[in-house]
């Protein structure tokens, strides 16, 4: 066994035994919010508002799996159903102020587990991993052929 992607491999597997495994492991410390939750919206956040059809292409979901998780959004105040801004036919889902709100304290919690974990990381070398992170997750997109939308600087969120 050798090779630098054997390498990737095993440090990608005790990665993912730090991430949410589901929606009911432990979070960061002040994380309120269902892993679920805080991927939906912070795509709604990222995108702006989404129809049904949209979020099941972004994601690679079914429509009813999607219907279930908006709906549940929606009752808590996270979303609310809007018509289509561009005149299309189909409602789309737009965060609230209650959700930016939550998704706010949700990313921050989120920013303040990873300040802890690089507290003795150099800048640069924050920044060095953030971009083998985009680059590694850009090549995963090509191929996956759905993309997460960035902002166009890295520093913007």
């Amino acid at each position: 066994m050798g090779g630098p992607t054997h390498l990737v491999e095993l440090e990608y597997l005790v990665f993912g035994r730090h991430r949410y495994l589901s929606d009911t492991d432990s979070r960061p410390a002040g994380s309120q919010m269902e892993r679920s939750v805080y991927i939906l919206l912070s795509r709604i956040a990222a995108q702006g508002p989404m129809s049904i059809g949209e979020l099941s292409d972004a994601f690679g979901l079914d429509v009813s799996t999607l219907n279930r998780r908006t709906a549940a959004i929606k009752s808590a105040g996270l979303v609310d159903r809007i018509p289509d801004p561009e005149g299309g036919m189909a409602r789309k889902f737009r965060i609230t102020e209650e959700g930016t709100r939550r998704l706010t304290e949700e990313r921050e919690a989120h920013i303040r587990a990873l300040d802890l974990v690089m507290a003795d990381w150099p800048e640069g070398e924050i920044a060095a991993f953030a971009g083998y992170l985009r680059r590694f997750n850009t090549s995963i997109e090509r191929i996956d052929g759905r993309t997460w939308p960035r902002p166009s600087h890295p520093d913007e969120t």
